[in-house]
């Protein structure tokens, strides 16, 4: 007798077309367990759902009577009261107050992208209500993460009474208190993982402070400040500040920061985040803001801004400035009005990021070199720590993803200076709190700064101490990452072929986005596909075809897989029948639509047992 679906244990769910070991070693399992199943198909009677459509929103814990706010996330119905964030009143009445007094405001952003878009964001919003701001971003190598005492002294002496710090702060105790000392004001607005102790400020707008129970943890920086603008324009209309010759500014209009900022930060796309995200990208399709136009031109953007160019098209080159160059240059060109102006800075931080790309090559091979020698043939270790001088501090972090996308742990890139001193960013994977263990690493002085989220933290410690705290990463973490790495898998969303892998379904599917971090791309099978062409392309990537047994055929991508397990066993399985597993997006070139699969693993079908003859 053959048990029911629902006898099967948990612990041993059957594998999507009984893949248990693929080609780069993953166990291949159904996304929908037998109650989200059923889940899928109530939708699919409910709202007359297309089946895949419905897998994927069943498969992202969508319970049934919030399918149309999913597929239609709405600011307006999204939006919670700014109130409910401790010390937002505060917040929104002392910034309020500088409008309605016309005070000098100095705003002092992060170098990265949520850092920048925040700044710009809050910055437009003040030259609304008729102030014209101070805008300091730092210089990541010269001063790095943070407020510090000599910028702050610097925007003091330009005659700021409110300093207005976003996406940064939270931990910077030493510089507020100096301004608060040369008379100035101080609101916070960050995101950041909060330590033992609170800087004392005027207001500190930060919904992971442990006091906090606003539930809006989530939000990238940017988010946060549009939320804290809402409660800015509350006020400022209650005190009759908005008139018909100063009308209240429109904040849904720039939703493309909000977009841009969420994204690049790898915020989850949940509930608001999401709604975010979607509208945003509805306005950047319209292509009215002249620095968010200029850097899609740049980046040769061909179609309608999805989520993932923000991700690794437009973000990078915002990036890129703080990381090898101005560190202002994405808020600049934010900011920028002109539209020959906002080309120039365009085409400069494009040739930025084309400079960080060569010189992140180069620190990334070689500390993938450090990496394999320092896990050994036996791949032991829990955390990869590598360090080198020479190393340029811009790029650290983009090598350390790259060290734990190819090695599954988490991983630390360190540019060590000649004076002794190191800093270096990490990147850790799900389940494993990177924050939480450096600001423990701080607490006991094996760092000298530290902090950040449970995904991403930033480090900087003496060279002498780089093996104490390489041991005591491995000491702390050890347990978290075995349980994280236990099951190498992937999680199926359903099957399909190469024949029905059409821009339609592309379309439909995409309703359930935007996709990434916290809703994920949805990954479809290829059952029994013939591999009939692969050649390596660009960066080492490989460019595919599969073909079905109906004749039908789906070009397809393996990026960055060359030398890598998955481009070695395409390679060296030419022309031979496989299941394939991928996403699916629209290739727009030369303004013909071709549905292309980015191949994320390959496997061998079983057959069965051979036949004994």
């Amino acid at each position: 007798m053959t048990p029911s679906a629902t006898a099967l244990p948990l612990s041993a769910p059957p594998a999507f077309l009984g893949v248990r070991l693929s080609l780069t070693g993953k166990l291949w399992r159904d996304r929908l367990g037998t109650r989200a199943a059923a889940q899928a198909l109530a939708m699919v009677q409910r709202y007359q759902l297309p089946e895949m459509l419905a897998r994927v929103l069943a498969g992202r814990d969508v319970d049934i009577d919030e399918v149309p706010d999913f597929l239609d996330p709405t600011i307006r119905k999204m939006m919670p009261d700014p109130f409910t964030v401790t010390q937002m009143e505060a917040a929104a009445n002392r910034i309020a107050d500088a409008a309605v007094r016309g005070e000098k405001v100095a705003i002092f952003g992060d170098y990265d992208v949520d850092g920048a878009t925040s700044a710009a964001l809050l910055a437009w919003h003040l030259r609304h209500c008729g102030l014209d701001p101070l805008i300091h971003i730092p210089d990541r190598i010269f001063e790095g993460y943070g407020p510090n005492v000599d910028a702050i002294r610097a925007l003091a002496n330009k005659g700021a009474t409110l300093l207005v710090t976003v996406d940064c702060g939270t931990t910077s105790l030493e510089p507020l208190a100096e301004a608060r000392r040369l008379g100035m004001s101080v609101v916070v607005i960050d995101h950041h993982q909060c330590g033992e102790e609170l800087p004392e400020v005027e207001a500190l707008v930060n919904p992971n402070r442990p006091d906090d129970l606003s539930g809006l943890g989530y939000l990238a920086a940017v988010g946060l400040t549009l939320v804290t603008l809402v409660a800015v324009n509350r006020e400022l209309r209650g005190r009759g500040f908005w008139t018909a010759e100063r009308p209240e500014p429109d904040l849904l209009g720039m939703l493309h920061h909000v977009a841009l900022g969420t994204v690049a930060d790898v915020a989850p796309l949940i509930a608001l985040n999401r709604a975010f995200v979607a509208k945003g990208l509805i306005a950047m399709r319209r292509r009215d803001h002249v620095g968010h136009t200029a850097l899609m031109d740049v980046a040769r953007l061909n179609g309608p801004p999805e989520a993932w160019h923000l991700g690794f098209m437009l973000g990078p080159r915002i990036n890129a400035g703080g990381r090898i160059g101005r560190a202002d240059l994405g808020v600049r060109l934010l900011l920028e009005g002109d539209v020959s102006e906002a080309a120039r800075i365009a085409a400069e931080l494009d040739r930025l990021n084309g400079e960080r790309r060569i010189i992140e090559q180069q620190a990334e091979a070689q500390a993938e070199a450090e990496a394999l020698a320092s896990l050994g043939l036996e791949d032991k270790g829990a955390v990869i720590v590598t360090a080198s001088e020479g190393w340029h501090p811009g790029v650290v972090g983009l090598v350390a993803s790259r060290l734990k996308e190819k090695f599954a742990r988490p991983a630390f890139a360190i540019a060590l200076e000649p004076g002794g001193i190191g800093t270096g960013s990490g990147r850790s994977i799900p389940g494993v709190d990177l924050g939480k263990a450096v600001r423990h690493a701080v607490e006991q002085g094996i760092l000298m700064k530290g902090g950040g989220h449970a995904m991403a933290a930033g480090v900087t410690l003496r060279k002498e101490r780089l093996a104490e705290f390489r041991a005591y990463l491995e000491s702390a973490l050890a347990a978290d990452v075995a349980e994280a790495r236990h099951v190498n898998e992937i999680l199926i969303d359903g099957a399909i072929s190469a024949r029905a892998a059409t821009p339609e379904l592309v379309a439909t599917l995409n309703r359930a986005g935007p996709f990434g971090s916290g809703n994920p791309e949805p990954i479809v099978a290829l059952p029994s596909h013939q591999l009939v062409y692969a050649d390596e392309v660009g960066q080492a990537h490989l460019k595919l075809r599969f073909k079905s047994g109906d004749g039908a055929t789906v070009n397809a991508i393996a990026f960055r897989s060359v030398g890598q397990k998955l481009g070695n066993a395409l390679q060296q399985h030419r022309g031979q029948i496989l299941h394939v597993a991928g996403t699916l997006t629209v290739d727009r070139y030369q303004g013909v639509e071709r549905v292309q699969l980015r191949v994320l693993d390959v496997a061998v079908p079983d057959h069965g047992p051979a036949m004994i003859r």
